[in-house]
C-alpha cells in the first residue's frame, strides 16, 4: 500500500481533467442488471492490489456480492493512474484510497466525491526509531533527524503543530521506500505502515513505534469514496457493495488463512508467507471498539471535523476549505448498519 501518495497539485490537475463532471455532465458507472445478470460495480484502486482487499476478494470468492445482485470489477491504481478522476468521471462506481486528506484535498479543488465509509478504523502510518534514541513522541523529535517520502511532509508538519513542537527544532530529510537510513544511523527515525510487515523486518526487535494517531492525528486509511451523482441515483446498489463487502471482511477476519489463500490466488505477485504475517496485525486496524459497536466501515463526523480542521490551519486548501458534510456521508454506512454490525 502506497503512503501518502497524492499532493494538493495532484489534485488540481484531477479537477482541470474533470471540468466536466463540474459542468454536470457526469457519467454513472453502474451497468444495471440484466434478467440473468448482475449489476456491475467498478471500484478504482488508489495505488496497486495489495492485502488492502481481503475482504473483497473474500466477498467475490464466497458469493456475497452475487448474494447482492452484485458483480465486483477491481480496477488496479499506480504511478500513472489518476484513481480519483477514474471515479469522479463515472468511469469506476467507487474507489478506495490509502487516506483520508485525499478526500478532503480533492473536494477542496472542486471534484465531486465523497466518503462513504473507512476501511481501517486507525491510520497505519508511524515514525520508527530504535530503542537506544527512541522517539516516543513529537516532543521527543526535538533535536533529532527524521526521515520522510516528500509525500509526508505535511503529516510531520500537522504532527509537530499539533504538539508545539517548533519545525525548525526537527532535522527533516528524505527517504525511499526502504528503512535504510534508520539502519545505517544517518536518521532517528523513518516512516512506514506498521501493517507492511516485510519492510519492517529489516528493523528486527529494536524497533519503536509511534503511530501517527497516538499522536494526535487521527486519519482514516483505506477509505472508500464516491461521487455525489452515484449517492444519488444508485444508493440500493452501493448499499449492496456495503453490506457483501463487510460480509467479506468478517469473514477474512475469522478465516484469516484461508483469506490469505484467496488473496494470493487472486494476485499471485503477493507473497503467502509475507501476508500470513500481515494479516493479523492488519485486522487490529480494521476491527476494533469502535466496530463493535458502530460495525465494519464505520466513521464519525467529529473525526473528519478534525482532519478538516488540522489542513486548513496549515493551509492546505487554497480553493475553498470543504465541510463535513461535503467530504463524507453517513447515508450508506446507516442503511447497511444492522449486517455491518454482525461482523464488527
Amino acid at each position: 500500500m502506497s503512503q501518502f501518495t497524492v499532493s494538493r497539485r495532484d489534485f488540481m490537475r484531477t479537477a482541470a481533467a474533470i471540468s466536466a463532471v463540474a459542468a454536470g455532465q457526469t457519467l454513472v458507472s453502474i451497468q444495471p442488471a440484466g434478467a440473468a445478470s448482475p449489476a456491475k460495480v467498478r471500484m478504482q484502486l488508489g495505488w496497486l492490489a495489495s492485502n488492502g482487499l481481503l475482504g473483497e476478494v473474500v466477498a467475490m470468492k464466497k458469493g456475497f456480492y452475487a448474494e447482492q445482485g452484485l458483480e465486483l470489477e477491481i480496477v488496479p491504481g499506480g504511478p500513472n493512474v489518476d484513481g480519483v478522476a477514474g471515479v469522479a468521471s463515472g468511469q469506476s462506481t467507487l474507489g478506495q484510497i490509502s487516506s483520508s486528506p485525499s478526500i478532503m484535498l480533492a473536494r477542496g479543488a472542486g471534484v465531486p466525491i465523497k466518503a462513504i465509509a473507512a476501511g481501517y478504523q486507525k491510520h497505519p502510518y508511524a515514525y520508527f526509531s530504535r530503542k537506544g534514541k527512541p522517539i516516543r513522541s513529537a516532543q521527543d523529535m526535538i533535536g533529532k533527524t527524521v526521515a520522510i517520502q516528500p509525500t509526508g511532509a505535511i503529516l510531520l508538519r500537522a504532527l509537530l503543530a499539533r504538539n508545539n513542537v517548533p519545525e525548525d527544532k526537527v532535522k527533516i530529510v528524505n527517504m525511499g521506500a526502504d528503512m535504510n537510513q534508520l539502519v545505517t544511523g544517518q536518521a532517528d527515525a523513518v516512516v512506514g505502515w506498521i501493517t507492511n510487515t516485510n519492510a519492517l523486518k529489516v528493523l528486527g526487535d529494536d524497533r519503536v513505534d509511534l503511530m501517527l494517531w497516538d499522536a494526535g492525528i487521527q486519519l482514516y486509511a483505506n477509505v472508500y469514496y464516491t461521487t455525489d451523482a452515484e449517492l444519488a441515483k444508485h444508493p440500493k446498489e452501493l448499499s449492496g457493495w456495503m453490506a457483501a463487502t463487510a460480509k467479506g471482511w468478517g469473514y477474512a477476519r475469522d478465516h484469516q488463512a484461508e483469506a490469505v489463500g484467496i488473496l494470493v490466488d487472486t494476485f499471485p505477485n503477493l507473497d503467502k508467507a509475507s501476508e500470513m504475517e500481515a494479516i493479523g496485525p492488519l485486522m487490529k486496524f480494521a476491527f476494533n471498539e469502535t466496530t463493535k459497536s458502530a460495525g465494519w466501515g464505520a466513521m464519525t463526523k467529529d473525526n473528519w471535523a478534525a482532519q478538516i480542521k488540522s489542513y486548513a490551519d496549515l493551509g492546505q486548501f487554497k480553493d475553498k476549505v470543504p465541510t463535513v458534510d461535503d467530504v463524507m456521508t453517513l447515508s450508506v454506512l446507516d442503511a447497511t448498519a444492522d449486517i455491518r454490525k454482525q461482523v464488527g
